[in-house]
Protein backbone atom coordinates (compact mmCIF):
# COMPACT_ATOMS: atom_id res chain seq x y z
CA UNK A 1 0.00 0.00 0.00
CA UNK A 2 1.36 3.34 -0.72
CA UNK A 3 1.01 5.64 1.87
CA UNK A 4 -1.57 8.63 0.79
CA UNK A 5 0.93 12.50 0.55
CA UNK A 6 0.04 14.23 4.08
CA UNK A 7 -3.47 16.31 3.58
CA UNK A 8 -1.27 19.61 3.66
CA UNK A 9 0.57 18.57 0.64
CA UNK A 10 -2.57 17.32 -1.14
CA UNK A 11 -3.92 20.06 -0.44
CA UNK A 12 -0.73 22.62 -1.54
CA UNK A 13 -1.41 20.68 -5.03
CA UNK A 14 -5.16 21.76 -5.86
CA UNK A 15 -6.07 23.89 -8.40
CA UNK A 16 -8.81 25.80 -7.05
CA UNK A 17 -11.77 27.63 -8.61
CA UNK A 18 -12.09 31.39 -8.37
CA UNK A 19 -14.69 31.68 -5.41
CA UNK A 20 -16.73 33.71 -8.05
CA UNK A 21 -17.28 30.88 -10.29
CA UNK A 22 -17.87 28.51 -7.38
CA UNK A 23 -20.78 31.37 -6.50
CA UNK A 24 -22.12 31.22 -10.18
CA UNK A 25 -22.76 27.01 -10.26
CA UNK A 26 -24.63 27.82 -7.19
CA UNK A 27 -26.58 30.89 -8.42
CA UNK A 28 -25.76 33.38 -6.65
CA UNK A 29 -24.96 36.94 -8.20
CA UNK A 30 -21.47 37.82 -7.36
CA UNK A 31 -22.80 41.38 -6.29
CA UNK A 32 -23.53 38.78 -3.28
CA UNK A 33 -19.89 38.17 -2.33
CA UNK A 34 -17.37 39.70 -0.57
CA UNK A 35 -13.82 38.21 -1.22
CA UNK A 36 -11.24 37.58 0.92
CA UNK A 37 -7.95 36.79 -0.37
CA UNK A 38 -8.22 34.93 -3.55
CA UNK A 39 -10.18 32.01 -2.73
CA UNK A 40 -12.33 32.75 -0.18
CA UNK A 41 -15.48 34.86 0.06
CA UNK A 42 -18.02 36.36 2.72
CA UNK A 43 -21.75 35.37 1.20
CA UNK A 44 -24.21 38.41 1.96
CA UNK A 45 -27.57 37.83 3.70
CA UNK A 46 -29.39 39.34 1.27
CA UNK A 47 -28.84 35.97 -0.76
CA UNK A 48 -31.60 33.72 1.43
CA UNK A 49 -34.06 36.05 -0.28
CA UNK A 50 -32.80 36.21 -3.92
CA UNK A 51 -32.44 32.25 -3.41
CA UNK A 52 -36.17 31.90 -2.13
CA UNK A 53 -37.74 30.91 -5.34
CA UNK A 54 -35.70 28.26 -6.07
CA UNK A 55 -36.50 24.49 -5.21
CA UNK A 56 -35.34 23.17 -1.48
CA UNK A 57 -32.50 20.69 -1.58
CA UNK A 58 -32.59 17.41 -0.02
CA UNK A 59 -31.58 18.08 3.37
CA UNK A 60 -28.46 15.50 4.60
CA UNK A 61 -27.35 15.34 8.27
CA UNK A 62 -23.85 13.35 8.63
CA UNK A 63 -23.57 12.06 11.88
CA UNK A 64 -21.64 8.77 13.47
CA UNK A 65 -21.17 6.06 15.94
CA UNK A 66 -20.00 6.67 19.51
CA UNK A 67 -16.59 8.24 18.63
CA UNK A 68 -13.18 7.06 20.03
CA UNK A 69 -10.14 8.64 20.87
CA UNK A 70 -9.07 9.25 16.94
CA UNK A 71 -12.63 10.25 15.32
CA UNK A 72 -14.46 8.22 12.84
CA UNK A 73 -14.19 11.10 9.71
CA UNK A 74 -17.60 12.25 9.77
CA UNK A 75 -15.97 15.65 8.07
CA UNK A 76 -14.10 13.97 5.34
CA UNK A 77 -17.24 11.60 4.55
CA UNK A 78 -19.17 14.40 4.33
CA UNK A 79 -17.39 16.42 2.12
CA UNK A 80 -16.42 12.70 0.35
CA UNK A 81 -20.12 12.14 -0.09
CA UNK A 82 -21.08 16.15 -1.20
CA UNK A 83 -17.85 15.49 -3.67
CA UNK A 84 -19.34 11.96 -4.88
CA UNK A 85 -22.90 13.52 -5.11
CA UNK A 86 -21.22 15.82 -7.85
CA UNK A 87 -19.73 12.87 -9.73
CA UNK A 88 -23.58 11.22 -9.56
CA UNK A 89 -24.05 14.57 -11.71
CA UNK A 90 -25.77 16.43 -8.49
CA UNK A 91 -25.34 19.90 -7.49
CA UNK A 92 -24.37 19.59 -3.82
CA UNK A 93 -23.67 22.13 -1.06
CA UNK A 94 -21.43 21.15 1.98
CA UNK A 95 -22.21 23.31 5.15
CA UNK A 96 -19.36 22.93 7.78
CA UNK A 97 -18.21 24.28 10.86
CA UNK A 98 -15.23 26.39 10.95
CA UNK A 99 -12.12 24.52 12.98
CA UNK A 100 -11.23 26.32 16.41
CA UNK A 101 -7.66 26.98 16.89
CA UNK A 102 -7.11 25.79 19.88
CA UNK A 103 -7.48 22.18 18.87
CA UNK A 104 -5.30 23.14 15.56
CA UNK A 105 -2.71 24.21 17.83
CA UNK A 106 -3.04 21.54 20.44
CA UNK A 107 -3.71 18.29 19.73
CA UNK A 108 -7.05 17.26 18.07
CA UNK A 109 -6.05 18.88 14.89
CA UNK A 110 -8.53 21.12 12.37
CA UNK A 111 -11.75 20.24 10.67
CA UNK A 112 -10.82 20.35 6.69
CA UNK A 113 -11.23 16.91 6.18
CA UNK A 114 -8.52 14.80 5.07
CA UNK A 115 -6.87 12.89 2.37
CA UNK A 116 -8.70 13.41 -1.15
CA UNK A 117 -11.63 14.55 0.90
CA UNK A 118 -11.38 18.07 2.31
CA UNK A 119 -12.14 21.54 2.09
CA UNK A 120 -9.49 24.47 0.82
CA UNK A 121 -7.58 26.08 0.86
CA UNK A 122 -6.78 24.24 4.51
CA UNK A 123 -4.15 25.85 5.78
CA UNK A 124 -6.64 29.52 5.59
CA UNK A 125 -9.51 27.30 7.01
CA UNK A 126 -7.47 26.11 10.05
CA UNK A 127 -5.95 29.27 10.43
CA UNK A 128 -8.37 32.39 10.93
CA UNK A 129 -10.21 31.73 8.15
CA UNK A 130 -12.14 35.74 7.88
CA UNK A 131 -11.53 36.52 11.64
CA UNK A 132 -15.01 34.70 12.84
CA UNK A 133 -14.04 33.65 15.73
CA UNK A 134 -11.84 36.58 16.38
CA UNK A 135 -15.38 38.39 16.32
CA UNK A 136 -16.83 36.18 19.04
CA UNK A 137 -14.39 36.57 21.53
CA UNK A 138 -14.18 40.34 21.18
CA UNK A 139 -17.84 40.41 21.23
CA UNK A 140 -18.21 38.03 24.27
CA UNK A 141 -15.24 39.71 26.22
CA UNK A 142 -16.46 42.98 25.78
CA UNK A 143 -19.78 42.15 27.45
CA UNK A 144 -17.29 40.57 30.54
CA UNK A 145 -15.81 43.82 30.81
CA UNK A 146 -18.96 46.00 30.79
CA UNK A 147 -20.31 43.55 33.63
CA UNK A 148 -16.95 43.96 35.32
CA UNK A 149 -17.28 48.03 35.01
CA UNK A 150 -20.53 47.99 36.09
CA UNK A 151 -19.52 46.54 39.62
CA UNK A 152 -16.60 48.64 39.51
CA UNK A 153 -19.24 51.47 39.04
CA UNK A 154 -21.15 51.08 41.80
CA UNK A 155 -23.68 47.64 40.33
CA UNK A 156 -26.69 50.23 39.66
CA UNK A 157 -28.70 46.94 38.76
CA UNK A 158 -28.14 44.84 41.79
CA UNK A 159 -26.00 42.39 40.56
CA UNK A 160 -25.59 39.20 42.73
CA UNK A 161 -24.38 36.67 40.85
CA UNK A 162 -22.13 36.74 37.71
CA UNK A 163 -22.19 33.68 35.49
CA UNK A 164 -20.77 35.40 32.36
CA UNK A 165 -17.12 34.03 32.39
CA UNK A 166 -14.08 35.46 29.39
CA UNK A 167 -13.40 33.19 26.58
CA UNK A 168 -10.14 32.79 24.41
CA UNK A 169 -9.51 30.33 21.22
CA UNK A 170 -6.70 28.80 22.30
CA UNK A 171 -6.30 25.93 24.80
CA UNK A 172 -4.54 27.25 28.03
CA UNK A 173 -5.83 25.58 31.32
CA UNK A 174 -4.15 28.22 33.41
CA UNK A 175 -7.27 30.58 32.43
CA UNK A 176 -9.86 28.00 33.62
CA UNK A 177 -9.91 29.16 37.40
CA UNK A 178 -8.20 33.09 37.62
CA UNK A 179 -8.92 36.13 40.08
CA UNK A 180 -9.78 39.18 38.39
CA UNK A 181 -9.78 43.07 40.02
CA UNK A 182 -6.30 41.06 41.87
CA UNK A 183 -4.79 44.91 42.04
CA UNK A 184 -5.66 48.53 43.63
CA UNK A 185 -9.06 49.97 44.01
CA UNK A 186 -9.07 51.49 40.30
CA UNK A 187 -8.76 47.62 39.14
CA UNK A 188 -11.60 46.48 39.45
CA UNK A 189 -14.22 44.36 41.69
CA UNK A 190 -11.76 41.52 43.11
CA UNK A 191 -13.88 38.05 41.90
CA UNK A 192 -13.00 34.59 41.24
CA UNK A 193 -13.71 34.11 37.33
CA UNK A 194 -12.09 31.76 34.48
CA UNK A 195 -11.78 31.34 30.75
CA UNK A 196 -13.75 29.21 28.24
CA UNK A 197 -12.26 28.11 24.80
CA UNK A 198 -14.55 30.61 22.38
CA UNK A 199 -16.34 27.59 20.79
CA UNK A 200 -17.99 27.69 24.47
CA UNK A 201 -19.18 31.07 24.33
CA UNK A 202 -22.56 31.30 23.99
CA UNK A 203 -22.20 34.45 21.06
CA UNK A 204 -20.57 31.68 18.97
CA UNK A 205 -24.14 29.37 19.61
CA UNK A 206 -25.87 32.73 19.00
CA UNK A 207 -24.45 33.37 15.59
CA UNK A 208 -24.81 29.72 14.93
CA UNK A 209 -28.77 29.74 15.78
CA UNK A 210 -29.50 33.19 14.28
CA UNK A 211 -31.73 34.02 11.17
CA UNK A 212 -31.23 37.48 10.50
CA UNK A 213 -28.85 40.58 11.48
CA UNK A 214 -32.77 41.81 13.77
CA UNK A 215 -32.76 38.15 15.18
CA UNK A 216 -28.78 38.02 16.40
CA UNK A 217 -29.25 41.50 18.02
CA UNK A 218 -32.47 40.53 19.61
CA UNK A 219 -30.78 37.42 21.01
CA UNK A 220 -27.34 39.08 21.47
CA UNK A 221 -29.88 41.50 24.35
CA UNK A 222 -31.38 38.47 25.72
CA UNK A 223 -27.94 37.04 27.03
CA UNK A 224 -28.47 36.57 30.91
CA UNK A 225 -24.77 37.53 32.39
CA UNK A 226 -26.01 36.93 36.43
CA UNK A 227 -29.03 37.52 38.87
CA UNK A 228 -30.11 39.95 41.48
CA UNK A 229 -29.96 38.57 45.10
CA UNK A 230 -33.98 38.63 44.16
CA UNK A 231 -33.68 35.88 41.52
CA UNK A 232 -34.37 38.59 38.86
CA UNK A 233 -32.00 37.77 35.57
CA UNK A 234 -29.47 40.64 34.41
CA UNK A 235 -29.04 40.90 30.66
CA UNK A 236 -26.70 41.94 27.98
CA UNK A 237 -29.56 44.75 27.15
CA UNK A 238 -29.92 45.75 31.06
CA UNK A 239 -26.33 46.69 30.54
CA UNK A 240 -26.12 48.24 27.40
CA UNK A 241 -23.76 45.90 25.65
CA UNK A 242 -25.72 44.51 23.38
CA UNK A 243 -25.97 47.03 20.55
CA UNK A 244 -21.76 47.41 20.43
CA UNK A 245 -21.41 43.37 20.12
CA UNK A 246 -23.88 43.29 17.23
CA UNK A 247 -21.86 45.71 15.66
CA UNK A 248 -18.62 42.99 16.14
CA UNK A 249 -20.72 40.56 14.65
CA UNK A 250 -22.11 42.09 11.59
CA UNK A 251 -19.85 40.63 8.94
CA UNK A 252 -19.43 37.87 10.89
CA UNK A 253 -22.76 36.40 10.56
CA UNK A 254 -21.91 36.45 6.81
CA UNK A 255 -21.31 32.56 6.23
CA UNK A 256 -17.69 31.60 4.21
CA UNK A 257 -18.05 30.31 1.01
CA UNK A 258 -14.96 27.78 -0.09
CA UNK A 259 -14.65 24.83 -1.96
CA UNK A 260 -13.87 20.97 -1.82
CA UNK A 261 -10.81 19.62 -3.80
CA UNK A 262 -13.02 18.93 -6.91
CA UNK A 263 -14.49 22.23 -6.56
CA UNK A 264 -17.85 21.77 -4.94
CA UNK A 265 -19.01 24.71 -2.63
CA UNK A 266 -18.68 24.78 0.89
CA UNK A 267 -20.32 27.16 3.28
CA UNK A 268 -17.96 27.39 6.57
CA UNK A 269 -19.58 29.61 9.93
CA UNK A 270 -19.62 29.14 12.79
CA UNK A 271 -17.83 26.70 15.24
CA UNK A 272 -20.28 25.74 18.87
CA UNK A 273 -18.76 23.31 21.16
CA UNK A 274 -20.13 19.68 20.90
CA UNK A 275 -20.84 19.16 24.51
CA UNK A 276 -22.23 21.97 26.28
CA UNK A 277 -23.92 23.60 22.75
CA UNK A 278 -25.44 22.67 19.64
CA UNK A 279 -22.13 21.84 17.85
CA UNK A 280 -23.65 22.48 14.40
CA UNK A 281 -22.15 24.83 11.50
CA UNK A 282 -25.42 27.86 11.15
CA UNK A 283 -29.10 28.41 10.20
CA UNK A 284 -27.91 31.26 7.68
CA UNK A 285 -25.70 29.16 5.73
CA UNK A 286 -27.84 25.90 5.85
CA UNK A 287 -30.56 28.33 4.82
CA UNK A 288 -28.46 30.13 1.72
CA UNK A 289 -27.01 26.47 0.88
CA UNK A 290 -30.88 24.65 0.69
CA UNK A 291 -31.41 26.88 -2.39
CA UNK A 292 -28.17 27.04 -3.83
CA UNK A 293 -28.15 23.00 -5.06
CA UNK A 294 -29.76 20.09 -4.89
CA UNK A 295 -28.52 18.48 -1.88
CA UNK A 296 -26.94 20.52 1.64
CA UNK A 297 -24.75 18.03 3.08
CA UNK A 298 -23.62 19.12 6.53
CA UNK A 299 -22.33 17.40 9.49
CA UNK A 300 -23.48 17.25 13.24
CA UNK A 301 -20.51 17.10 15.95
CA UNK A 302 -19.50 13.96 17.74
CA UNK A 303 -22.21 11.27 17.61
CA UNK A 304 -26.32 10.65 17.03
CA UNK A 305 -26.92 11.26 20.52
CA UNK A 306 -24.98 14.25 20.78
CA UNK A 307 -24.88 16.69 17.67
CA UNK A 308 -27.33 15.28 15.49
CA UNK A 309 -29.97 15.09 18.77
CA UNK A 310 -29.40 18.70 18.82
CA UNK A 311 -29.22 18.92 15.04
CA UNK A 312 -32.93 17.30 15.39
CA UNK A 313 -34.13 18.92 17.86
CA UNK A 314 -32.97 22.19 18.29
CA UNK A 315 -30.94 23.87 14.73
CA UNK A 316 -33.98 22.08 12.59
CA UNK A 317 -36.73 23.87 14.54
CA UNK A 318 -34.20 27.00 14.06
CA UNK A 319 -33.85 26.60 10.83
CA UNK A 320 -37.30 25.67 10.07
CA UNK A 321 -35.65 22.91 7.95
CA UNK A 322 -37.00 19.40 7.33
CA UNK A 323 -34.21 16.72 7.14
CA UNK A 324 -34.48 13.97 4.36
CA UNK A 325 -31.54 11.57 5.62
CA UNK A 326 -29.36 10.86 8.17
CA UNK A 327 -25.03 9.28 7.45
CA UNK A 328 -24.00 7.19 10.42
CA UNK A 329 -20.39 7.17 10.02
CA UNK A 330 -18.93 3.79 11.31
CA UNK A 331 -15.37 2.75 11.06
CA UNK A 332 -14.34 -0.75 11.58
CA UNK A 333 -11.80 0.20 14.38
CA UNK A 334 -14.83 1.98 16.12
CA UNK A 335 -17.09 -1.38 16.81
CA UNK A 336 -13.98 -2.92 17.97
CA UNK A 337 -13.54 -0.50 20.06
CA UNK A 338 -17.11 -0.87 21.51
CA UNK A 339 -16.74 -4.38 21.84
CA UNK A 340 -14.39 -2.82 25.18
CA UNK A 341 -11.92 -5.94 24.16
CA UNK A 342 -8.81 -3.56 22.98
CA UNK A 343 -7.68 -0.06 24.85
CA UNK A 344 -7.51 2.55 22.64
CA UNK A 345 -5.74 5.83 24.13
CA UNK A 346 -5.32 8.71 22.10
CA UNK A 347 -1.62 9.15 21.31
CA UNK A 348 -1.43 5.35 21.29
CA UNK A 349 -1.21 3.49 18.65
CA UNK A 350 -3.73 0.75 18.17
CA UNK A 351 -2.97 -2.37 19.76
CA UNK A 352 -1.18 -4.97 16.71
CA UNK A 353 -4.38 -7.35 17.73
CA UNK A 354 -6.79 -5.06 16.76
CA UNK A 355 -5.37 -4.75 13.32
CA UNK A 356 -5.92 -8.36 12.41
CA UNK A 357 -9.12 -9.75 10.90
CA UNK A 358 -11.63 -10.18 13.70
CA UNK A 359 -15.28 -10.05 12.51
CA UNK A 360 -16.27 -11.39 15.99
CA UNK A 361 -14.97 -8.27 17.60
CA UNK A 362 -16.68 -5.76 15.00
CA UNK A 363 -19.95 -8.03 16.09
CA UNK A 364 -19.10 -7.42 19.70
CA UNK A 365 -19.18 -3.85 19.54
CA UNK A 366 -22.17 -3.66 16.81
CA UNK A 367 -24.83 -2.68 19.83
CA UNK A 368 -23.68 0.61 19.73
CA UNK A 369 -24.23 0.92 15.89
CA UNK A 370 -27.66 -0.50 16.63
CA UNK A 371 -28.57 1.50 19.02
CA UNK A 372 -26.81 5.25 16.16
CA UNK A 373 -29.48 3.72 14.30
CA UNK A 374 -32.30 3.15 16.64
CA UNK A 375 -32.10 6.75 17.59
CA UNK A 376 -32.23 8.40 13.92
CA UNK A 377 -35.10 6.29 13.27
CA UNK A 378 -36.64 7.69 16.64
CA UNK A 379 -36.81 10.92 14.50
CA UNK A 380 -38.16 9.62 11.61
CA UNK A 381 -35.24 9.98 9.57
CA UNK A 382 -34.03 7.65 6.93
CA UNK A 383 -30.58 6.54 8.13
CA UNK A 384 -27.61 5.07 5.91
CA UNK A 385 -24.42 3.86 6.98
CA UNK A 386 -21.39 5.10 5.51
CA UNK A 387 -18.23 2.75 6.39
CA UNK A 388 -15.31 4.84 6.22
CA UNK A 389 -12.89 2.17 5.01
CA UNK A 390 -9.37 1.94 6.20
CA UNK A 391 -6.47 -0.21 4.69
CA UNK A 392 -6.15 -2.30 7.69
CA UNK A 393 -10.18 -3.10 7.17
CA UNK A 394 -10.90 -6.67 6.12
CA UNK A 395 -13.94 -7.78 3.64
CA UNK A 396 -15.34 -10.02 6.45
CA UNK A 397 -15.61 -7.39 8.89
CA UNK A 398 -16.72 -5.03 6.31
CA UNK A 399 -19.87 -7.91 5.60
CA UNK A 400 -20.56 -7.73 9.21
CA UNK A 401 -21.29 -4.37 9.19
CA UNK A 402 -23.21 -4.37 6.31
CA UNK A 403 -25.43 -7.27 7.51
CA UNK A 404 -26.04 -5.25 10.75
CA UNK A 405 -27.06 -2.17 8.60
CA UNK A 406 -29.71 -3.99 6.79
CA UNK A 407 -30.89 -5.92 9.65
CA UNK A 408 -31.87 -2.54 11.45
CA UNK A 409 -33.55 -1.42 8.07
CA UNK A 410 -30.84 1.05 6.59
CA UNK A 411 -29.15 1.50 3.81
CA UNK A 412 -25.42 0.86 3.79
CA UNK A 413 -22.29 1.53 1.47
CA UNK A 414 -18.16 1.20 1.60
CA UNK A 415 -16.51 4.61 1.17
CA UNK A 416 -13.00 5.36 0.12
CA UNK A 417 -13.34 9.02 0.08
CA UNK A 418 -10.31 9.67 1.52
CA UNK A 419 -7.83 7.76 -0.80
CA UNK A 420 -10.23 8.46 -3.96
CA UNK A 421 -11.95 11.15 -3.18
CA UNK A 422 -15.17 11.82 -4.86
CA UNK A 423 -14.77 8.46 -7.15
CA UNK A 424 -14.37 7.01 -3.49
CA UNK A 425 -18.03 7.97 -2.47
CA UNK A 426 -20.19 7.71 -5.44
CA UNK A 427 -22.01 4.17 -4.00
CA UNK A 428 -22.41 6.32 -0.37
CA UNK A 429 -24.10 9.10 -3.09
CA UNK A 430 -26.25 6.89 -4.99
CA UNK A 431 -27.46 5.40 -1.73
CA UNK A 432 -27.94 8.75 -0.41
CA UNK A 433 -29.80 9.16 -2.97
CA UNK A 434 -32.02 6.45 -2.86
CA UNK A 435 -32.71 7.53 1.11
CA UNK A 436 -33.65 11.30 0.31
CA UNK A 437 -36.60 9.74 -2.23
CA UNK A 438 -38.40 7.60 0.60
CA UNK A 439 -41.08 9.37 2.30
CA UNK A 440 -39.82 10.46 6.31
CA UNK A 441 -42.19 11.80 8.94
CA UNK A 442 -39.76 14.19 11.13
CA UNK A 443 -40.60 14.38 14.70
CA UNK A 444 -38.89 15.89 17.42
CA UNK A 445 -38.28 14.13 20.95
CA UNK A 446 -40.06 16.40 22.76
CA UNK A 447 -42.35 19.37 22.40
CA UNK A 448 -41.75 22.72 23.26
CA UNK A 449 -44.93 22.65 25.78
CA UNK A 450 -43.32 19.81 27.84
CA UNK A 451 -42.17 21.32 31.07
CA UNK A 452 -38.17 21.00 31.21
CA UNK A 453 -37.97 18.27 33.18
CA UNK A 454 -39.77 16.17 31.04
CA UNK A 455 -38.11 17.63 28.05
CA UNK A 456 -34.36 16.01 29.96
CA UNK A 457 -36.37 12.90 30.71
CA UNK A 458 -37.14 12.46 26.94
CA UNK A 459 -34.11 12.69 26.00
CA UNK A 460 -32.79 10.50 28.19
CA UNK A 461 -34.40 7.78 28.20
CA UNK A 462 -35.63 8.46 24.56
CA UNK A 463 -32.62 8.73 23.00
CA UNK A 464 -29.87 7.87 25.40
CA UNK A 465 -31.41 4.43 26.39
CA UNK A 466 -31.11 5.55 30.08
CA UNK A 467 -34.05 4.02 32.55
CA UNK A 468 -34.56 7.73 34.11
CA UNK A 469 -33.35 10.65 35.67
CA UNK A 470 -32.25 11.57 38.77
CA UNK A 471 -32.15 15.76 39.46
CA UNK A 472 -29.88 16.92 42.01
CA UNK A 473 -31.86 19.43 44.17
CA UNK A 474 -30.46 22.60 42.91
CA UNK A 475 -31.27 21.83 39.32
CA UNK A 476 -34.98 21.17 40.62
CA UNK A 477 -34.63 24.76 41.96
CA UNK A 478 -33.34 25.80 38.86
CA UNK A 479 -35.33 24.24 36.76
CA UNK A 480 -38.62 25.74 38.71
CA UNK A 481 -36.73 29.46 38.84
CA UNK A 482 -36.19 29.14 34.71
CA UNK A 483 -40.22 27.70 34.13
CA UNK A 484 -41.43 30.72 36.53
CA UNK A 485 -39.36 33.21 34.75
CA UNK A 486 -40.87 32.55 31.57
CA UNK A 487 -38.24 30.06 30.09
CA UNK A 488 -40.08 27.24 30.13
CA UNK A 489 -41.21 26.13 26.38
CA UNK A 490 -37.09 26.59 25.41
CA UNK A 491 -35.59 23.68 23.69
CA UNK A 492 -33.30 21.46 26.17
CA UNK A 493 -29.54 20.39 25.90
CA UNK A 494 -27.61 17.74 28.20
CA UNK A 495 -24.03 18.40 28.90
CA UNK A 496 -22.30 15.07 28.87
CA UNK A 497 -19.39 13.17 27.58
CA UNK A 498 -19.10 12.27 23.62
CA UNK A 499 -17.19 8.79 24.36
CA UNK A 500 -20.39 6.76 25.42
CA UNK A 501 -24.24 6.65 24.86
CA UNK A 502 -24.32 7.42 28.72
CA UNK A 503 -23.24 10.15 31.46
CA UNK A 504 -19.90 7.49 32.16
CA UNK A 505 -17.54 7.57 29.13
CA UNK A 506 -16.22 3.84 30.28
CA UNK A 507 -19.61 2.41 29.50
CA UNK A 508 -18.95 1.02 25.99
CA UNK A 509 -21.55 -0.24 23.53
CA UNK A 510 -24.54 0.58 24.27
CA UNK A 511 -25.34 0.63 27.99
CA UNK A 512 -28.44 -0.24 29.83
CA UNK A 513 -29.95 -0.41 33.47
CA UNK A 514 -28.25 3.19 34.20
CA UNK A 515 -29.57 6.75 35.28
CA UNK A 516 -28.88 9.81 33.80
CA UNK A 517 -27.58 12.27 37.23
CA UNK A 518 -28.35 16.07 36.29
CA UNK A 519 -26.48 17.67 38.88
CA UNK A 520 -27.06 21.47 37.60
CA UNK A 521 -29.06 23.17 34.95
CA UNK A 522 -27.78 26.54 33.82
CA UNK A 523 -29.59 28.91 30.95
CA UNK A 524 -28.33 30.56 27.33
CA UNK A 525 -30.94 32.37 26.58
CA UNK A 526 -29.71 34.48 24.00
CA UNK A 527 -29.16 31.01 22.26
CA UNK A 528 -32.69 30.08 23.67
CA UNK A 529 -32.23 26.69 25.31
CA UNK A 530 -31.71 25.57 29.01
CA UNK A 531 -28.81 23.16 29.62
CA UNK A 532 -28.01 20.42 31.84
CA UNK A 533 -25.27 19.25 33.39
CA UNK A 534 -24.52 15.45 33.56
CA UNK A 535 -20.67 15.23 34.67
CA UNK A 536 -18.35 17.34 34.42
CA UNK A 537 -17.63 19.02 30.73
CA UNK A 538 -13.77 20.78 29.88
CA UNK A 539 -14.78 23.96 28.46
CA UNK A 540 -10.99 25.13 28.42
CA UNK A 541 -8.68 22.56 27.24
CA UNK A 542 -5.06 22.15 27.89
CA UNK A 543 -2.68 21.30 25.41
CA UNK A 544 0.02 18.22 25.74
CA UNK A 545 3.29 17.46 26.37
CA UNK A 546 3.84 17.89 22.76
CA UNK A 547 1.03 19.86 21.29
CA UNK A 548 0.76 20.32 17.33
CA UNK A 549 2.09 23.86 17.85
CA UNK A 550 5.82 22.39 18.40
CA UNK A 551 5.84 21.04 14.55
CA UNK A 552 3.92 23.86 12.79
CA UNK A 553 6.41 26.44 10.87
CA UNK A 554 6.72 28.56 7.82
CA UNK A 555 9.53 27.51 5.60
CA UNK A 556 11.90 29.58 3.13
CA UNK A 557 9.14 30.87 0.43
CA UNK A 558 6.78 31.50 3.63
CA UNK A 559 4.28 28.00 3.28
CA UNK A 560 2.88 26.58 6.53
CA UNK A 561 4.50 23.39 7.56
CA UNK A 562 3.71 20.62 10.19
CA UNK A 563 0.41 21.40 9.42
CA UNK A 564 -1.39 17.92 9.75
Amino acid sequence: MTPLPSDIEIARDAQLRSPLDVAQDMGIDTAQLEPYGHHVAKVDLSTIDQLADRPQAKYVVVTAVTPTPFGEGKTTTAVGLAQGLAKEGHSPVLALRQPSLGPVFGIKGGAAGGGYSQVVPMEVLNLHLTGDFHAVTAAHDLLAAMVSNHLHHGNELGIHTVEWRRVLDINDRALRAIIEGNGGPMDGVTRQSGFDITAASEVMVILALATSLADLRERLGRIVVGWTKAGEPVTAEDLKAAGAMAVLLRDALKPNLLQTLEGTPALIHTGPFGNIATGNSSVVADRIGSRAGDFLVTEAGFAADMGAERFFNVKCRAAGLTPDAAVVVVTVRALKAHSDRFQVKLGKELPAEMLAEGPADVEAGAPNLRKHLSIIRSFGVQPVVAINAFPTDHDSEHEVIRRIATEEGARVAVSTHVAEGGQGARELARVVAEACEEETSFTPTYELSDPLATKIEKIATGVYGADGVSFEPAARRALEQYTERGYGELPVLIAKTQMSLSHDPNLKGAPTGWTLPIREVRLAAGAGYVYALAGSIMTMPGLSKHPGAERIDLDEQGNVVGLF
